[in-house]
């Protein structure tokens, strides 16, 4: 028995590849003409506009279309040099816009426009390119009647149509009005790799100006005329709802003008924020706390551990509990983890008769457009969302309660409204990286060889609310991340999940199951090549034939790392493995311990992620996601006391700081597959090179997470 996996999913998808003609893309259900006509009237008469990503200006310069939300990951310079690239023209003439809601820009992946999973570049890189291809040829056919010359005898260089026979040459510029004269072509030639000019090649990024001279603009900076400020106070007990509340002392803060119910709690509006946090302070409220009130982490732990022998099958090959030989058993377990992002939940409304408008640092921009014409009654056409800079998200912003908030108080109160969660609202009202208990066996032959694995994951599911169509048979896609699209070949394996169900809201968090999953799965090989007597490289390479690409990278890391060679005194290196949306990634972790505390020295880690947009915007993508990881494992911890979160900010909800950030050396192995996503890859697998190596330096393997506690 065996479900479609997230992995197969994506490369299903995604799986047309780039021949030399491919279909021109324009959006469903328009013409050409209806972006000539939309373009005239928004940009100009003379803007060439052939489809729904690129414009050409008069002034040279070249205009993407960006639907996707641009939170440090660099997809803003990504999409800027796919068609830069393949329309021919300098990085310099670039310019990028966000995308409005529509279903032009739809990803495929998720039906809407939503940024996550890693699956920006690889869904941009053919429409993107098309794109780019078809005003190209425009261009090129345009220049080519201006001078009665044929087409094929013209090129395209660095924003100029040249011909090279008479030396004439026009710029993009000169030609758009031209150019729009020209049919939109139903056919593209698309560059192949020996073509490409800046694909591949490092290209500085195109926010950088503005994020080092202060003009990058994140939704918590957003200020419009008239606009007041607001916080929203909730239930600390989750689906807690309003019994009753006294606003008398909240409204003698000087700045709050307004205390008022709200469909997630009570709201607290001020000319200032500083006026709304006094307010909310105090604020009197008495809250029917509910059904979750007597929940706490090890309850819920104890039901997670029950619930293992109830799994249901969702991947089964051969017969794992059948198989004879030495067995190993071992059971892991995850506590909630919250985002934790430096800039907390926020959004700002400007709610009027005629139309609402919303700026918000989201990676959900349908399911913000969708929820502010529900709130507000207008119809679409009438509801704007502006994509701010996002500084954080890590999957904590594809959900909308912020949004939602910041249009509800502006209809209420007639006035453009800010809304920013505290940071301890933001840390106790998260959707949180599911707790789980995953239980692990593994049998291996009278020669050392595994020839059975089996993997149950008990956690709660983020598609039952999330997208429920998804959690089919009761299985959840995600929740068995970096376990079942194990590249390790085994003959008998037997992949189990069941819904925790614990009453805690959950979302996706940077590789999305993966981030627990890869640590039982990686920690647990270990075990078991120290139990055949092997080497932990070794063991693992002997299960890859059947994946060059995930033994490519191992390899590459264990040499790059100096796998198996002499160490300083008091330090160990821990190696581990994983895939993630058709990426590779092996990581080697150099570590000691100080007292009980282990202390990451240095890490080396090797991607494969296909073809290579950019290669800084890879390693700093690795290194970032290394970072996210170490802090996930050190000492954060999301723990519930009587329905309630404990942690509340950055003092007892630890996240790393500088000096606890090791240098992380990146190696991108040469591939010419398809772009595959790297925003995430690098957080599942240091964790658990982490806990190898300290299974060497103490002769203690790690069960659980964090740190700070399996080592206490």
């Amino acid at each position: 028995m065996s479900v479609i996996d997230r992995g197969n999913f994506l490369r299903l998808a995604g799986s047309v590849g780039a021949g030399l003609c491919v279909a021109a893309v324009l959006p469903f259900g328009t013409k050409a003409s209806d972006f000539i006509a939309q373009a005239a009237e928004e940009h100009g008469a003379d803007v060439l506009a052939p489809n729904a990503w690129v414009r050409v200006a008069p002034d040279e310069t070249v205009t993407v279309m960006v639907s996707k939300s641009e939170m440090g990951q660099g997809i803003t310079t990504g999409f800027c040099t796919l068609v830069a690239d393949e329309l021919d023209v300098p990085m310099a003439n670039m310019r990028y816009e966000y995308a409005p809601v529509s279903p032009v820009y739809n990803d495929p992946i998720f039906a809407s426009q939503t940024t996550g999973g890693s699956v920006s570049t690889p869904n941009a890189w053919l429409p993107l390119r098309q794109a780019a291809a078809s005003a190209r040829s425009m261009l090129v056919t345009a220049a080519a009647l201006k001078w009665g010359v044929s087409s094929a005898s013209c090129v395209a260089e660095k924003g100029m149509v040249l011909h090279p026979a008479s030396g004439r040459s026009a710029s993009y510029g000169s030609l758009t009005v031209a150019a729009m004269a020209v049919p939109v072509p139903k056919e593209v030639s698309l560059k192949t790799p020996d073509q490409f000019n800046l694909i591949g090649k490092h290209v500085p990024r195109v926010d950088t100006p503005l994020k080092v001279n202060g003009k990058a603009k994140y939704g918590i900076d957003t200020i419009l005329p008239g606009m007041v400020y607001a916080t929203i106070v909730r239930s600390p007990v989750f689906g807690g709802t309003v019994a009753s509340f006294d606003a008398t002392q909240a409204k003698k803060v000087p700045g709050v003008t307004d205390v008022f119910q709200t469909a997630s709690g009570v709201a607290i509006v001020g000319t200032n924020t500083w006026a709304t946090r006094q307010g909310r302070k105090a604020l009197h409220v008495v809250w029917n706390e509910g059904s979750k009130a007597h929940l706490d982490s090890e309850t819920l732990f104890a039901k997670g551990r029950r619930l293992v022998e109830s799994a249901n099958v969702a991947k089964k090959v051969g017969d794992a509990a059948g198989a004879q030989g030495k067995t190993l058993v071992s059971n892991f377990e995850f506590p909630f983890l919250s985002h934790a992002p430096m800039e907390p939940m926020n959004a700002t409304a400007d709610v009027r008769p005629d139309g609402v408008d919303v700026y918000a640092p989201t990676q959900v921009q349908t399911r913000a457009f969708q929820t502010a014409m529900k709130i507000t009654g207008l119809p679409a056409d009438q509801v704007k969302i502006h994509t701010t800079f996002l500084g954080g998200g890590f999957g904590g912003r594809l959900d909308d309660e912020y949004v939602a908030d910041a249009v509800e108080v502006s209809k209420k109160v007639g006035k453009p409204v800010k809304v920013t969660w505290p940071r301890e609202e933001d840390m106790q009202q998260d959707h949180y990286r599911p707790m789980s208990v995953n239980a692990l066996r593994g049998t291996l032959d009278s020669s050392g060889n595994l020839i059975a694995f089996s993997h149950t994951v008990v956690c709660d599911s983020i598609f039952k609310r999330w997208a429920p169509p998804l959690f089919a048979n009761g299985i959840d896609v995600f929740a068995l991340e970096g376990c079942w699209n194990t590249p390790y070949d085994v003959a008998n394996m037997d992949y189990r999940y069941i819904d925790l169900d614990s009453g805690i809201p959950v979302g996706f968090m940077r590789a999305p199951g993966a981030n627990a999953n890869t640590f039982a799965t990686e920690v647990f090989m270990d075990e078991l090549a120290h139990a055949a007597g092997k080497d932990p490289y070794a063991f693992r390479m002997a299960l890859l034939s059947k994946s060059p690409r995930a033994a490519g990278v191992l390899k590459a890391a264990a040499h790059a790392a100096g796998w198996g060679k002499p160490m300083p005194a008091g330090r160990a290196q821990g190696i581990a493995l994983n895939e993630w949306g058709g990426s590779y990634g092996a990581i080697v972790a150099e570590v000691s311990l100080d007292g009980k505390k282990p202390v990451v020295h240095k890490t080396t880690m090797a991607v494969d992620v296909g073809t290579v947009v950019n290669p800084d915007v890879v390693k700093m993508q690795v290194q970032g996601a290394v970072n996210y990881g170490i802090a996930m494992a050190q000492a954060a911890k999301i723990t519930i006391a009587k329905g309630r979160v404990q942690q509340q900010d950055f003092y007892s909800y630890q996240v790393l700081r500088n000096q606890g950030a090791p240098g992380t050396h990146v190696v991108i192995v040469p591939s010419t597959e398809k772009p595959t996503g790297i925003g995430e890859l690098g957080t599942p697998p240091i964790a658990p090179a982490i806990a190898n190596a300290i299974f060497k330096l103490n002769g203690k393997r790690l069960y659980a997470l964090p740190f700070s506690d399996s080592l206490a």
